[in-house]
């Protein structure tokens, strides 16, 4: 069995050791309440800057408070400071070691900013620089290929989120997700049966709208790290501004359309799309959909929009992991890449 494949079902444990977090969480709130917050300011890279962009719309969906992501090359190659004056500052790195994003919260406290790391190790860099750290307890990730910690990131987020904004149906509504991803986990086999459809593409999009264009963003990774094939992510909106134009009957489309306010609009361009004649991959929860797809993937329903992310990114993992497969890759070990990627 490839490393990636194991790591995507090790998810839900995962999953439900991140809520051993719940404490420090608090304490992050209580500091957070002794200043005016007037903004948030994330740092991140690869993977981690996808969980970054549903931490941004968990947060101004849920606080409205502004979220900005980082542009870190502002600091480590323009060498220019930035006021984080009433700004919460968040960098989120799964090894701990990027040296931009640690740079950015380094900047942060000196300027007397409350700030937190997320990571999976404990005595990294970058959780000994913050204020305050969230351990995604993942265990060692082996494969190149971020999965586990992906989610992790996502939760932690989410779960900070909600105990912010003392939503208690939010925080009841993350405890049911390890189970769910659990759920999500028995269409593998559906996947592997499916996924020979795709083995000869060598370019494809992924289209998401709202909370779920992180997903379309980290599924477009790994697609592309994995398979190396052009996987392009777009929110639905802006794939009509213009990338619509590329479309094309060899160029598979991955929908995520799960019921939710985003379900109108995906339908729309579900639509739009077969009209056209365009091959669509369908993950949703939302069985009438899938009349428009031969490859269609069902997702748990779910009482809040905010934790479907959490069933589509498994869906998406485990379909790139089996395509790398059937195309004679190793999902493990994509040319080029490390695991520890180190960026200034």
């Amino acid at each position: 069995m490839v490393k990636m494949w194991k790591e995507i079902f090790e998810q839900p444990a995962v999953l439900e050791k991140c809520l051993s977090n719940t404490a420090i969480i608090h304490d992050v709130v209580q500091a957070l309440k002794t200043q005016e917050i007037h903004g948030v300011y994330i740092a991140a890279r690869g993977t981690s800057d996808h969980a970054a962009v549903y931490g941004k719309y968990l947060m101004e969906s849920i606080l409205g408070i502004p979220v900005a992501l980082a542009a870190s090359s502002v600091l480590t190659i323009y060498q220019k400071e930035i006021n984080f004056k009433n700004t919460f500052v968040i960098g989120i790195s799964q090894s701990g070691q990027a040296a931009d994003v640690i740079e950015v919260v380094h900047s942060a406290k000196k300027q007397g900013a409350v700030t937190l790391s997320i990571t999976n190790t404990a005595d990294s860099p970058l959780a000994k620089e913050a204020q305050f750290h969230l351990d995604c307890h993942a265990g060692v990730e082996e494969s190149v290929a971020a999965t586990k910690t992906f989610t992790a990131q996502m939760f932690l987020l989410a779960q900070f989120v909600s105990i912010w904004a003392a939503n208690k149906h939010i925080t009841e509504e993350l405890i049911k997700v390890p189970e769910k991803v659990s759920q999500t986990l028995t269409a593998s086999q559906e996947i592997i049966n499916k996924v020979d459809r795709y083995r000869f593409i060598s370019d494809c999009f992924v289209l998401a709208r709202g909370i779920n264009y992180a997903v379309s963003l980290e599924a477009a990774l790994k697609i592309k790290e994995t398979n190396y094939i052009r996987a392009e992510a777009f929110s639905s909106s802006d794939f009509q501004h213009g990338p619509i134009a590329a479309i094309d009957r060899n160029i598979p489309v991955m929908i995520f359309a799960p019921k939710g306010p985003s379900l109108a609009d995906m339908t729309e361009m579900i639509k739009k799309l077969r009209d056209f004649g365009i091959e669509l991959i369908i993950i949703s929860n939302q069985k009438e959909l899938f009349e428009y797809s031969p490859c269609s993937f069902e997702i748990p329903n779910t009482e809040n929009d905010l934790v479907s992310p959490f069933f589509n990114v498994v869906i998406a993992q485990m379909f790139a992991c089996q395509l790398a497969l059937v195309r004679g890759l190793n999902p493990d070990q994509p040319r080029g890449l490390h695991k520890v990627t180190i960026t200034k």
